[in-house]
C-alpha cells in the first residue's frame, strides 16, 4: 500500500475575510448541517457566524468553525452537536480568506500530546491517570526566502505583531488541516552556491481541525 505524497501540498496563512453567505436552513443533529445556496466554501474553510435566530444562535453567533462534507448548497459542522436546540431563521457565515505561502520546502509538526493527570488515591492498586487538556504542539516549515511573496510578507507581519493567526494545510489527497498559531521565529541562512532559506517555527494555539 502506497503512502500519501507530500508533493503538491499547499500551506496558507489567513489574511482576511470574504463575503458573508446567507443561511436558509439548518438541520439539527451531530453533525449540524447548514444550508446556504451556492456558498462556495471548500472543506477546511473557517467561517464566522452571526445573526442566527433560535436557541442554536447562542451556540453559533460570534464563533468561528471549520466546515466539512461540502456540497454545492450545504456543509457540515462536525464540532457542533445541536441536539436539543432549535433553528428559527436567518444568519450569515463569513469565510476566512487565505494566502498561499510560496517557496515551502518541507514541513513537520502536530507533535503535541495531552497532560497526564494523576488520579491515584488510597483505594488504587496502581498509579491511575486520566487525560488532561491536549497541547497540539508546534508546526514548522522550511522555506526559500521570497522577498515579494504575499504569504511570506503576511508571516513577517504577524511575527512582528505577535498576533495569533490562522493556517491551513491542504494535502494532495484533499485532506485539510486548519489551526491557529503564533509565529515564533523566521530566520534566514545562506552560503556559497546556495539559496537564502530558513526554518519557520510556530506554536499551535487551540485545536487542529481535520476535514
Amino acid at each position: 500500500m502506497s503512502g500519501i505524497s507530500a508533493q503538491k501540498s499547499k500551506l496558507e496563512i489567513a489574511t482576511g475575510a470574504g463575503g458573508a453567505k446567507t443561511i436558509t436552513a439548518m438541520a439539527i443533529g451531530f453533525p449540524t448541517i447548514v444550508t446556504s445556496a451556492a456558498h462556495g466554501f471548500t472543506n477546511g474553510t473557517v467561517v464566522s457566524f452571526a445573526g442566527v435566530t433560535g436557541t442554536i444562535g447562542a451556540q453559533l453567533n460570534g464563533t468561528s468553525r471549520v466546515v466539512s462534507n461540502v456540497t454545492a448548497n450545504t456543509y457540515a459542522l462536525d464540532d457542533l452537536d445541536s441536539n436539543g436546540f432549535a433553528y428559527t431563521s436567518a444568519g450569515t457565515a463569513t469565510p476566512q480568506t487565505y494566502t498561499k505561502i510560496n517557496g515551502v520546502l518541507s514541513f513537520d509538526g502536530f507533535d503535541g500530546s495531552a497532560d497526564e493527570l494523576d488520579t491515584t488515591d488510597l483505594d488504587s492498586d496502581a498509579k491511575e491517570f486520566v487525560s488532561g487538556i491536549r497541547d497540539e504542539g508546534k508546526f514548522g516549515f522550511e522555506i526559500k526566502r521570497l522577498k515579494n511573496d504575499a504569504g511570506q510578507t503576511a508571516m513577517r507581519a504577524v511575527l512582528a505583531s505577535g498576533a495569533i493567526t490562522g493556517f491551513r494545510l491542504t494535502l494532495p489527497d484533499q485532506s485539510v488541516a486548519t489551526w491557529s498559531a503564533l509565529v515564533k521565529t523566521m530566520p534566514a541562512s545562506g552560503g556559497v552556491n546556495a539559496v537564502l532559506k530558513g526554518k519557520v517555527d510556530t506554536k499551535i494555539s487551540g485545536p487542529v481541525a481535520w476535514s
